[in-house]
């Protein structure tokens, strides 16, 4: 049995850490040979602390001290005194400790090994990086299950595929690849159901986590995928029928030096309604500085939905795409912010382009 408090410790991090306690681990920081990795300064520890400073008789599985696993407290756990540290990194200082995101990579190994656990379960943790479905670039395996978890270290994920090449069904009821925006499959999807052959638009998640689920039946395979991730500081990729969406940190100022592309993308055969409800930026002639770009199409490559860029006070006219995407550019200089956009689209049925200038 796992007991929480709901006052601060229903966060994703502290509920993995928790489990991970139940599961028979340790803190990372007690294991028999911390003190190759970490010195601990018991002299700004209170004595009735020192006890979650004890050192272990651990398994560790043949698998290396982590910094980065979410069972290491952080460098000033249990302090008495300010701005003094309680554990210290060796050889390194400074190297970071105690984050509560979630599992890290050796975290998921250590289950995996204790247990025997034989899952397609990958977390992705770095920068950037790359993932390919099972065999690529021959053809991936029946009955697969499998998902990667993307965490970069800041901003928002983005995931680019190089190649994609998954069997078609009705519905891609056989095999098929979803994409959620966060770390759980209970987080909202940014993609659904996708298979048969073409690129996948650019994927845009709103945080630094992203969920990829590829699943595949009993009968018929194809190549697979390839995909790199990577960060971006802002933007966005939808799929959803409708959906709002802003300006960072709007109805606050956006920040300097922005440059934040969002997507939109509709089931082929359908138009985008798409309508700008609040604007606001630095208003300069040509709009040389802040400025938000709308093209008709799935990249910067489209005609510009009306007079565009716009900028200052504009009001920028409603308007239905001609295909089923289109593609928004939000850029700002270092100087001088106001707040920015708000804006909404809806997918439906259309067959021209209309604008409604008012």
């Amino acid at each position: 049995m796992v007991a929480l408090d709901m006052g601060g410790c229903m966060h994703r991090g502290i509920i993995q850490h928790e489990l991970n306690h139940a599961l028979g681990f340790y803190h990372e920081h007690s294991r028999s040979d911390r003190d190759n990795y970490v010195n601990i300064m018991y002299q700004y520890i209170s004595p009735g602390q020192v006890k979650n400073f004890d050192k272990q008789n651990t398994n560790n599985l043949g698998l290396e001290y982590d910094y980065a696993s979410v069972m290491h407290y952080n460098s000033f756990a249990f302090s008495n005194t300010s701005g003094q540290p309680t554990i210290v990194t060796i050889p390194a200082p400074n190297i970071p400790i105690g984050q509560r995101d979630g599992l890290s990579v050796l975290d998921v190994s250590k289950i995996n090994r204790l247990y025997q656990c034989n899952v397609c379960a990958y977390l992705l943790n770095e920068k950037n990086g790359s993932l390919t479905s099972a065999n690529y670039p021959s053809a991936y395996p029946n009955n697969a299950s499998c998902v990667w978890l993307i965490r970069t270290p800041s901003n928002q994920v983005t995931l680019n595929f190089a190649a994609f090449d998954v069997q078609s069904s009705p519905n891609c009821i056989s095999d098929y690849i979803r994409i959620y925006d966060g770390p759980t499959k209970k987080d909202p999807l940014l993609l659904d159901r996708t298979c048969g052959t073409g690129l996948i638009p650019p994927i845009i998640a709103s945080t630094n986590q992203l969920l990829v689920e590829f699943s595949s039946d009993s009968s018929v395979t194809g190549v697979g995928f390839k995909a790199t991730y990577s960060s971006v500081q802002c933007g966005g990729a939808f799929y959803t029928p409708e959906r709002n969406f802003t300006s960072p940190g709007y109805p606050n100022s956006y920040g300097p030096n922005m440059n934040c592309i969002y997507t939109i993308t509709a089931p082929v055969g359908k138009k985008i309604s798409f309508m700008v409800t609040d604007f606001q930026t630095e208003d300069v002639k040509f709009c040389m500085y802040d400025y938000l770009e709308i093209l008709d199409g799935s990249t910067w490559k489209g005609p510009f939905c009306g007079k565009g860029p716009f900028c200052g006070n504009y009001k920028i006219p409603s308007f239905t795409s001609q295909g089923n995407s289109l593609w928004l550019r939000f850029v700002s200089d270092s100087r001088v912010q106001f707040r920015g956009f708000q804006a909404s689209y809806k997918f439906g049925e259309y067959y021209s382009l209309v604008f409604i200038y008012s």
